[in-house]
């Protein structure tokens, strides 16, 4: 079931997310969800840092590698003509320490390198599990250094977009977006709560490879994903 907008929503204008629910087959997602299942906590520190490309030509080294195949296929027709591959990563977080804040995905080592912000065309998240919390906020508003997380001034303007397993958002690459905590506030920072394990994958749709971003066979980390179709 597609929906045009996010599940949740504070203002009409503030509306920059689309949703699908059911985004892939049964037997894939649940072969996805088993996968992330069996990496368990391995390299979670490094989680966010660990991230890989994919050239959508090419086959499936990974059962990520497979969901991003049938997912773009979801995405908007003028997105799909511009889309060479996909960068992702795995997302897992406790519920009542997120440790992300706010930000615009953006192309990290070209930046550091002088070729200025290049954000992906298209930015998406494929929830695997239902957590108490852990929204997902995305808006049009900057991120905000000066508050905690990052978070944009104006918190009214935001899509908010609930948890769900199989379920699939995407927005422009150049939004600002981050995660509430267990209670679905801006996080302050530690808690002394731990909440709910969230699990997502996070897929980045690019016209042109990221610097520096290894494909998933480069690296020796997150076996359990590796595909069956090779």
């Amino acid at each position: 079931m597609q929906r045009d907008r996010a599940e949740l929503s504070a203002s009409p204008e503030g509306r920059c997310v689309t949703l699908l629910d059911e985004a892939l087959p049964d037997f894939l997602f649940a072969r996805l969800l088993r996968a992330v299942q069996q990496v368990g906590d391995e390299n979670i520190r490094a989680t966010y840092q660990t991230t890989f490309w994919f050239p959508l030509r090419e086959r499936a080294g990974s059962v990520v590698e497979e969901a991003a195949l049938a997912l773009v296929k979801r995405l908007p027709r003028a997105a799909r003509a511009r889309v060479r591959g996909v960068e992702w990563w795995l997302s897992r977080m406790w519920t009542a320490d997120v440790p992300v804040d706010f930000h615009r995905d953006h192309d990290i080592r070209r930046e550091k390198r002088g070729g200025g912000e290049v954000h992906p065309l298209v930015s998406s998240v494929l929830f695997l599990s239902r957590v108490r919390g852990g929204l997902l906020a995305v808006t049009e508003e900057p991120p905000d250094p000066r508050r905690p997380a990052c978070a944009p001034e104006r918190l009214d303007r935001m899509d908010l977009v609930r948890p769900e397993p199989n379920r699939f958002a995407w927005f422009g690459g150049a939004l600002t977006h981050g995660v509430l905590d267990d209670r679905n506030r801006v996080p302050q920072g530690k808690s002394r709560r731990r909440g709910e394990l969230r699990r997502t994958v996070v897929l980045n749709w690019w016209s042109s490879r990221p610097w520096g971003v290894p494909r998933f066979g480069e690296r020796r980390v997150y076996r359990a994903l590796g595909s069956r179709v090779m």
